[in-house]
């Protein structure tokens, strides 16, 4: 649970609401040009994800141990989200630089996560697993919220006013005009993971080593083979990861573009969105506790399936949402209506990803064997990447096609109504569980 805790601040500071809004508002030429650039940096990143996770998952299944792998995938985190300090707004920052560094860290954490998740089987009984991956997703969260709050309070200022959001000077003398606390949330999002993963080495079981490295890899290689040849014959798995590559990469979406649309459309500030993110990290928290105990009671099919719709009017509320209109064709009569339209529909985001992440999760371990826990998340890595760099992709050439965010944003609408479908063959156990 700490390590959800400890990763969290990434995707909250790094990916959706601090750093991208800022990267493309003030470091690249124009925000339509960052907005491509994120994109195109998010999808070769996936892509990369994508190749090498099975196999290392499949490789960890044969020679035991995760914590190792997390420890190596560790230094790719740090080092990566240290590195975009370097990225200031006067138009001298070294922008392949500060991409590259993004995705190395991308692919540090999302390693890490398959080893991380892969070892929750062995942790409670199936009875309680809903619970304790909606507790992690939730804790998770919480932690989000604290480092938006940290950092909106204490580091991130308006260099007009030179105040953070409690109306103080940022601590460290980090200096509002060159938006100082905006890029030290690298920094401190590495610092942040240091210091909490470190429960999970300390504290965690891990399983004993089973075989020679080299013997390992040829052993993976068989094994994972083996495995995808199956995959058609598997029925309700092989259905599972296809809708979840689809239903995941929409929410990815939503999360890496939805505070760079409301930059770039909406024109709000990076403390505005920063709020945006606190509701949102707060109602996802609810979201994350909420789902893991209707997977408990109701099994988590259901909550998959009604978390994505879910997701998909909230998705469809933001992108009809502009400085002129609500809903396509609503006229603004006040100028906040756009930011509060904007909020309500990043609450219901926050709330139903949460319940949809932490109910994935135990969707995945009803599909296999406790034995093939950590290739079913290689897998489900592999998966959730194949279309994950396909989406930002999409999303960089059609905004760079229509000269639009707006309709730059619409694959992601797409790809989560396309997820819901496949639930249809998607199979859960029948268990018994506690009321």
């Amino acid at each position: 649970m700490l390590f959800d805790w400890a990763a969290q601040p990434f995707h909250t500071l790094l990916i959706t609401f601090i750093f991208a809004p800022y990267f493309t508002a003030h470091v690249a030429a124009t925000p339509v040009e960052g907005q491509q650039m994120w994109g195109f940096a998010m999808g070769f990143g996936g892509l990369f994800i994508a190749i090498l996770a099975p196999f290392l998952g499949a490789m960890a299944d044969i020679s035991g141990p995760r914590k190792p792998w997390i420890a190596v995938f560790s230094v790719l985190i740090v080092i990566g989200t240290f590195t975009l300090y370097l990225a200031t707004p006067d138009g001298n920052a070294p922008i392949t630089l500060i991409l590259v560094s993004l995705v190395v860290g991308l692919i540090g954490l999302e390693f890490a996560t398959v080893f991380t998740n892969a070892m929750m089987p062995g942790l409670v009984d199936r009875a309680e697993l809903g619970k304790l991956s909606g507790s992690g997703w939730a804790l998770g969260y919480v932690g989000g919220i604290f480092t938006l709050i940290v950092v909106l309070g204490l580091m991130s200022a308006n260099p007009q006013t030179g105040k953070t959001l409690l109306g103080l000077s940022p601590i460290f003398g980090l200096d509002p005009a060159t938006h100082a606390g905006d890029r030290a949330t690298g920094p401190f999002t590495a610092l942040w993971y240091l210091v909490f993963v470190l429960p999970l080495f300390i504290f965690t079981p891990d399983i004993p080593k089973r075989s020679g490295a080299g013997i390992a890899v040829g052993k993976a290689l068989q094994n994972l083979w083996q495995t995808i040849r199956a995959l058609p014959k598997r029925r309700s798995y092989f259905s599972f990861l296809i809708t979840s590559m689809l239903y995941r990469d929409g929410l990815n979406g939503v999360y890496a573009f939805g505070g760079i649309y409301a930059a770039g459309v909406l024109g709000m500030s990076i403390i505005q969105i920063g709020i945006f993110g606190i509701l949102a990290a707060f109602t996802g928290a609810i979201g994350a506790f909420t789902g893991g105990r209707l997977d408990a009671k109701f099994g988590p099919r259901s909550v998959v399936f009604w978390s994505c719709w879910l997701l998909v009017a909230a998705s469809t509320i933001i992108v009809s949402t502009t400085p002129e209109n609500i809903l396509f064709f609503i006229p603004v009569t006040t100028g906040n209506m756009p930011m509060i339209t904007f909020y309500i529909a990043g609450a219901l985001i926050g709330a139903a990803g949460g319940a949809l992440q932490a109910a994935s999760r135990t969707l995945l371990v009803d599909q296999v064997s406790h034995d093939e826990a950590t290739e079913a998340f290689g897998l489900y890595a592999l998966t959730g990447r194949a279309t994950s760099f396909i989406a930002p992709l999409a999303i960089a050439f059609v905004t760079l096609a229509t000269g639009s965010q707006r309709i730059g944003i619409i694959p992601i609408i797409v790809l989560l109504a396309a997820g819901t479908i496949g639930l249809v063959w998607v199979k859960q156990h029948q268990i018994e569980r506690p009321l």
